[in-house]
């Protein structure tokens, strides 16, 4: 075999397994890709995306306070709390943390103080906590339980944010419940379950608060 035609086979062979490589970092990048899909779309299928539009939900949310006797899934419950982490956070710190509550025996020494008696009746409960030495905490807590009851809606389900900081009486009694780390608070506790039909949005429009370009 003379020199030439070995050089050609090296380069045709060096070329061959270039390209084996290339389509096996390609079919990795793929399945990557369809693994991620697939994350976002079982997000979406917990979500039941599509079945209310977005405008229908932010103006069907409204806070429900009676519940029938139907449980709540564990799923929606984890479907609510990736809702709140998707919320905007100031430099993506991500301060929050959260608390699902499905036992509800924990929560009835405050089913009786004032704000907090449809407790007796939720199936379920979130807490959003924020951790307090990050500077944007309480907004940050605030989208995300937002994006919790907007979530809520969506799902079909009935929610009401109760609040929590900067009432202290509210925030302690939280503390000596669910015992959370010091460096934490909660910025509200959600209460949620299968809505009555009882309570119904408000017409909040008003065209007075609108100011365009300037005061």
């Amino acid at each position: 075999m003379n020199r030439s035609r070995l050089t050609n086979i090296i380069l045709t062979t060096i070329l061959v397994i270039g390209v084996a490589i290339l389509v096996t970092q390609m079919q990795n990048a793929k399945e990557k890709r369809n693994a991620k899909g697939s994350e976002y779309e079982t997000t979406a299928a917990e979500m039941k995306a599509g079945e209310k539009g977005t405008m229908d939900v932010i103006f069907s949310r409204k806070s429900v306070r009676h519940y029938t006797d139907q449980e709540v899934e564990a799923d929606q419950l984890l479907a609510l709390v990736k809702a709140g982490m998707a919320a905007p956070t100031a430099m993506n710190r991500q301060p929050w943390s959260f608390i699902i509550v499905t036992n509800m025996t924990a929560v009835a020494p405050i089913s009786d103080k004032p704000g907090l008696m449809m407790l007796q009746k939720a199936k379920a409960v979130i807490l959003v906590l924020g951790k307090k030495d990050e500077k944007f905490w309480q907004q940050d807590c605030s989208a995300a339980t937002e994006n919790i009851l907007l979530a809520a809606e969506a799902l079909g389900l009935g929610a009401v944010w109760c609040a929590g900081y900067p009432m202290t009486d509210r925030t302690e009694s939280y503390k000596e419940l669910f015992n959370y780390s010091d460096d934490y608070e909660v910025l509200s506790l959600i209460s949620i379950g299968y809505s009555t039909g009882e309570d119904m949005p408000k017409d909040k429009y008003k065209e007075e608060k609108i100011h365009w370009n300037r005061w």
